[in-house]
């Protein structure tokens, strides 16, 4: 393992070949997945540099977040090469295990995802994300096809030394309402029902944050259930009051950090001054020093 300096921060971080997850950090990330698990998302090695030294005793990625740093947009826009790419980077600039949002696989079918998961197992993942969402304007893949693609991604897993492999299967059903049945609590729970059979570890349900929904969901599912707050959402603590067992921020940090820009460049460009964040400078300079 050698230590190459960033040029755009200064930072050193740790770089290393390619090589199937390492046993540590799968078993590191199940074994906080164990207990109510809160991550926040990172997009870059930098971002992933600061929520370590927040704290952090696991990291999420955000897909939409890596997107939007390349300028593309969100939702199956980015390559399957980029993707690991860009989640190399976060892996190897951080001593935590890290669960890496590969959207639904980078290609419909299961040969799609197994290879996907062979990849970013190589890269270092201690865990994946993998939805059953194809694109904005098609149907979700069926409970039966997802559970395919989940079956595959653990037999991929398997191939390559990874058989600890935390996978968090996402279903995107409170995102496409109006494309699915009437009743989405019901839907969810079948999907759930398939998923866990299939092989998933826990189930991401993006999109729910009722609490009384949530209370009712988390007692019948058969698997752990993550959510994703944000901007007024639910508290850590009511979440998990109401049963949840993982939550995470997905691109919340990233927008934040657009904003912060956006406020910051308007102040120096109108006024001429630079006020707006006086105590950033040092503060980055501390966490991203090794």
């Amino acid at each position: 393992m050698t230590d190459n300096a960033d040029p755009s921060t200064g930072a050193q971080f740790a770089r290393h070949d390619d090589r199937p997850v390492s046993a540590s950090a799968a078993t590191r990330l199940r074994a906080l997945d164990r207990n109510p698990l809160v991550l926040a998302n990172a997009w870059d090695a930098a971002s992933a540099v600061a929520i370590a030294r927040a704290g952090a005793t696991a990291i999420a990625t955000t897909s939409a977040g890596i997107a939007w740093s390349l300028g593309l947009p969100d939702g199956h826009h980015i390559s399957r090469a980029e993707m690991i790419s860009a989640a190399r980077r976060i892996i190897e600039a951080v001593d935590l295990p890290v669960t890496v949002d590969i959207e639904n696989g980078y290609g419909p079918d299961a040969d799609d995802v197994a290879e996907t998961v062979e990849q970013i197992v190589r890269a270092g993942a201690a865990g994946i994300n993998l939805e059953d969402s194809r694109s904005a304007d098609q149907p979700l893949h069926t409970p039966a096809e997802q559970a395919t693609r989940i079956r595959a991604a653990r037999a991929a897993a398997d191939r390559v030394g990874a058989p600890d492999l935390l996978i968090n299967a996402r279903t995107d059903v409170y995102f496409n309402r109006e494309r699915l049945k009437a009743d989405p609590f019901a839907e969810v729970l079948e999907r759930a029902e398939t998923y866990a059979a299939a092989g998933a570890d826990c189930l991401f349900v993006p999109g729910l944050l009722d609490l009384s929904t949530l209370e009712q969901f988390t007692a019948a599912a058969p698997l752990p259930i993550n959510v994703m707050t944000g901007p007024a959402g639910p508290s850590v603590a009511q979440l998990i009051e109401a049963g949840v067992h993982r939550i995470s921020l997905g691109p919340a940090l990233h927008l934040a950090a657009y904003a912060a820009v956006h406020h910051a460049a308007t102040e120096f460009l109108t006024a001429g001054t630079y006020n707006t964040f006086t105590d950033a400078t040092p503060i980055a300079a501390a966490i991203m020093r090794s």
